[in-house]
């Protein structure tokens, strides 16, 4: 015998559905579906049930052997049974027996009775799970893959190795990130490794997807399945007609859920003669919520790694992520120290409105803070419409260098944002002009975090930053957009040109200042 079927038969008895003490079904010509590992679902003709009493709801679920199931509530005398009931409108061949039929919860009505006896409300047989090779697996082996696509991978082999002929998968979890829609994983049986695709959120517009069986099921459609064999097959999708033009046989795609209701979609495509079989879909389909589970923990890993590097920084973030999380963590690092602001800013919020100030300010961000990050120093955090970041030296920090490189890369930096605010100026003429200064400073700073337990910031803080900050304001009083000090001139190895010494607020003695002689 199959380690999973499906199997009707036509009730012996009449049986009836009580909601609130009022018969809502009653039938002597029911069918009872047998699943395995599931208790026997009784289903009735419509004429049977009383439809009056029934409003249909948005709910649908998909079952990759039936079709997709739509919901009604009940409502007897003020008493609502919400998602009570299903059925299947237009079932697929395996379900055939029950189209045009009405099935019950029987936790959620008062009863069922089958002739004059109470059916019980039987649980799904856990006991037994293991019959199913894929669940044994999810439940002893998958739980050791360190990432997604390794996950998928070992899901797919497990499958194979079940006698299920699967020649693809592909797997789209939605991505909460500031560029990216969806994380897309791609298996193929003829591929050493898992495709991953990070599609950008401009996705569901894109005639490819839009048209795509994924597109519609994340609008809430349910499934789909085509039997390409079939004669009648719908080739209502470009990816059908693709997959039947190479040879496919059988194409499922179905959704499945994460704990917050997060909805991820699923497709199987077989080249074998007959595709999936019913035991092939009954295996897959009741070991998804365990599947779902295993993605759901390395999605929210992805998650907070993306969030804590966004509103963190690169490596601030996966400190964060690595336990340096308590009150006053944080250590004594030399850190080159960048300080950056936007000249006239007061004056230009007041004068712009609002929505273009706005898009001015991202527009001399996406300059600054990210010459910062691409020539390897860490944006810690916007003041306003200042920047703080640093290029460390020394410390914990999987990108220290050592002073030479630490300057060499600030200088880069500083020459990048200069490029592209003089390169962003030009495309706008009409526009204010970006104007901006830049303070450079090298010495020792405390980074870690600050704040109070319900609320803290991961920064630096000490001598060095408030030195870094007087040199940038030092850009006003010199005309320059960039100011360096001494202790870093000291280490760097290029030229620069001296400003001469000045007086600096709240630092000692007076201090020479540099800037670079060719930009």
């Amino acid at each position: 015998m199959a380690d999973f079927e499906i199997r009707f038969e036509p009730s012996p008895r009449r049986v009836r559905v009580e909601l609130n003490g009022t018969w809502v079904a009653d039938s002597s010509r029911a069918v009872i579906l047998h699943e395995t590992r599931r208790p026997p679902a009784y289903y009735f003709p419509r004429e049977d049930v009383k439809l009056d009493l029934f409003r249909k709801t948005r709910q649908v679920t998909h079952c990759p052997y039936r079709g997709d199931a739509t919901y009604w509530s009940v409502n007897v005398g003020g008493k609502v049974a919400e998602n009570a009931a299903w059925s299947y409108d237009d079932p697929y061949q395996e379900g055939e027996p029950i189209r045009g039929h009405i099935s019950f919860y029987p936790d959620r009505v008062s009863a069922i009775y089958d002739g004059d006896d109470e059916i019980p409300h039987l649980a799904r047989d856990l006991s037994s799970l293991h019959g199913n090779p894929i669940a044994g697996w999810l439940l002893g082996e998958a739980w050791k893959a360190k990432a997604p696509d390794a996950l998928m991978d070992g899901f797919c082999r497990c499958l194979k190795a079940a006698g299920i002929p699967l020649s693809r998968m592909t797997i789209i979890i939605p991505t909460l990130h500031p560029q990216v829609f969806a994380t897309v994983f791609v298996w193929r049986e003829d591929a050493s490794e898992v495709k991953t695709i990070y599609e950008p959120h401009d996705i569901l517009h894109q005639p490819k997807f839009a048209a795509s069986p994924f597109a519609v099921i994340m609008r809430g459609a349910g499934g789909v399945r085509r039997r390409m064999e079939q004669p009648d097959v719908k080739l209502d999708f470009p990816v059908v007609r693709d997959l039947q033009a190479e040879g496919a046989t059988d194409y499922v795609a179905m959704p499945f859920h994460f704990a917050d209701g997060q909805l991820c979609v699923m497709s199987m495509t077989s080249f074998a003669k007959g595709g999936f079989s019913t035991s092939d879909l009954g295996r897959v389909y009741e070991v998804l919520p365990v599947l779902s589970r295993l993605f759901e923990v390395h999605a929210q890993r992805r998650t907070a790694v993306t969030l804590l590097q966004t509103f963190l920084g690169r490596h601030t973030g996966t400190r964060v992520l690595d336990g340096l999380v308590k009150h006053g963590d944080g250590e004594h690092i030399d850190s080159v120290v960048w300080f950056s602001d936007l000249r006239e800013s007061t004056a230009l919020s007041i004068s712009m409105e609002r929505g273009a100030y706005l898009d001015y300010l991202n527009r001399y961000f996406h300059c600054m803070a990210g010459a910062i990050m691409e020539s390897g120093g860490e944006v810690l955090r916007f003041i306003g419409d200042a920047a703080l970041a640093i290029f460390p030296i020394s410390g914990n920090w999987s990108g220290a260098t050592g002073e030479a490189e630490a300057c060499r890369r600030a200088i880069a930096a500083a020459r990048l944002a200069a490029q592209r605010i003089e390169s962003d100026n030009a495309a706008h003429p009409g526009r204010v002009p970006i104007r901006y200064g830049i303070g450079l400073h090298l010495g020792q700073v405390t980074y870690g975090n600050i704040g109070v337990p319900e609320r803290l910031e991961f920064t630096v803080i000490g001598s060095a930053a408030n030195t870094a900050a007087r040199v940038e304001s030092m850009t006003k009083t010199l005309g320059r957009n960039i100011v360096i000090s001494a202790a870093f001139a000291q280490r760097y190895a290029g030229k620069l040109q001296s400003l001469g010494k000045h007086k600096l607020k709240d630092v000692e003695g007076d201090q020479e200042l540099f800037t670079l002689p060719a930009l």
